[in-house]
């Protein structure tokens, strides 16, 4: 089982349960899972209220920062940070709610424009902007990053943007999270890509239509 196997690797698994109804995740939750992702707003809104309260809810799509007030009061991990902007309006609503929101900053590395992230050289300018005025932003921590793969068949392709990560990630720790037990998320490979992802070091993948089947788009 898919659960058995990433836990015995050490991996995290999040379900995807976007355009799924509340009663495929309490279904879900009763054999044992708590990390659910969401990337509508919307959704995690209408959903968190009638689900357990011990769930861990991830937000795992692209977030404006209008749209953090709706989630802050329980969301678990926010994956895709793209701007120092965003980071910054995390902090201000978590602070309101006296929580700290785990974050994870997103590197684009895929050979798509549609996907979302910073490269190498935004990550560490926000890095620098946040060791600047850290001081100040007390209600989050960064926990590492995430990225997704070129939807391809090209394996050699997708396991070279999974390595790319890998190593921004193991750049990040030993420049600003040397000692810091906390950085220790690498996310990165989805239900069609999570055995490279796996191997070329992912600790959490994001699993939709392995777990739930197929979404429901409305017509």
């Amino acid at each position: 089982m898919l659960t058995e196997e990433l836990t015995a690797k050490g991996v995290t698994l999040v379900a995807v349960s976007k355009t799924k109804p509340a009663s495929d995740i309490q279904d879900l939750y009763n054999l044992g899972q708590r990390d659910f992702g969401e990337n509508y707003v919307q959704e995690l809104v209408e959903k968190q209220p009638v689900l357990p309260a011990d769930i861990r809810w991830h937000y795992i799509g692209h977030l404006q920062s209008n749209k953090v007030k709706y989630i802050a009061p329980y969301v678990y991990l926010i994956h895709a940070v793209d701007s120092f902007k965003l980071l910054e309006e995390i902090n201000r609503q978590a602070a309101k709610h006296n929580r700290t929101i785990k974050v994870l900053l997103q590197l684009h590395i895929a050979d798509e424009e549609t996907k979302h992230g910073m490269d190498e050289r935004g990550i560490t300018e926000l890095m620098e902007y946040y060791e600047a005025q850290k001081d100040s932003l007390q209600n989050i921590e960064i926990c590492g990053l995430m990225g997704m793969a070129t939807f391809t068949d090209d394996e050699a392709q997708v396991r070279a943007e999974f390595a790319r990560l890998n190593n921004c990630f193991k750049h990040m720790k030993a420049s600003y999270f040397i000692g810091k037990s906390h950085f220790d998320t690498c996310s990165m490979g989805m239900s069609g890509d999570y055995h490279i992802a796996i191997e070329e070091g992912s600790t959490m993948v994001r699993i939709g239509s392995m777990l739930f089947g197929a979404r429901n788009y409305p017509a």
